[in-house]
């Protein structure tokens, strides 16, 4: 933890971001970890935006995938990547950010694979890949700077994420934020 603090020190130094909101960020989204214990990408695979990236998606293990663990991530991930492999990458969000890979262009890449490839190098990396998401989006930066969480919650996991908490009976992401900057900001 200690050098993902000094990660993210330095690149909210390079961005002009406020550490505490950084690092609230990052562990709302992945609990500071951007690899599991078996040195893969944490991921988390998004069947519906799978559906609408590929076309004639056939039904699998991908379909029924939800918030259950990295194996079963990693298997609906790899079974949606027999079907089509670039979708199946720009469905799944990554790393310590949580960024859906469908962003790689915005970020600056070349390709989906480009991000997946940078992301793995390690956390430095996968911070530079939240902070140029953030530093991207004029009304999300705007949001995080004045700590306007339900903006940000909108803007990073749709309109719907309060109903979507209460669903799941988890709290919602703009206080889950809010909690974590008062913990980072002391």
């Amino acid at each position: 933890m200690k050098r993902l603090r000094s990660v993210v020190q330095a690149s909210a130094r390079e961005f002009n971001l406020e550490y505490a909101s950084l690092m609230a960020f990052i562990e709302v989204e992945s609990s500071g970890q951007g690899f599991g214990k078996d040195g893969r990408l944490i991921i988390q695979f998004e069947p519906s935006w799978f559906s609408r990236l590929s076309s004639n998606p056939s039904f699998s293990k991908w379909s029924r995938n939800g918030v259950e663990g990295q194996s079963r991530e990693w298997e609906a991930f790899e079974d949606a990547c027999r079907i089509n492999k670039r979708a199946a990458m720009e469905s799944t969000s990554i790393g310590l950010g949580q960024i859906l890979g469908l962003h790689w262009k915005r970020l600056g890449y070349a390709s989906v694979q480009e991000m997946w490839d940078d992301a793995m190098k390690g956390a430095e990396r996968q911070v530079w890949q939240i902070c140029k998401f953030i530093d991207s989006d004029r009304i999300l930066r705007s949001a995080i700077e004045s700590k306007d969480w339900h903006i940000v919650a909108s803007i990073y996991n749709g309109a719907g994420y309060q109903k979507l908490a209460e669903k799941l009976g988890r709290e919602p992401y703009n206080i889950s934020l809010e909690k974590a900057y008062r913990r980072h900001s002391v």
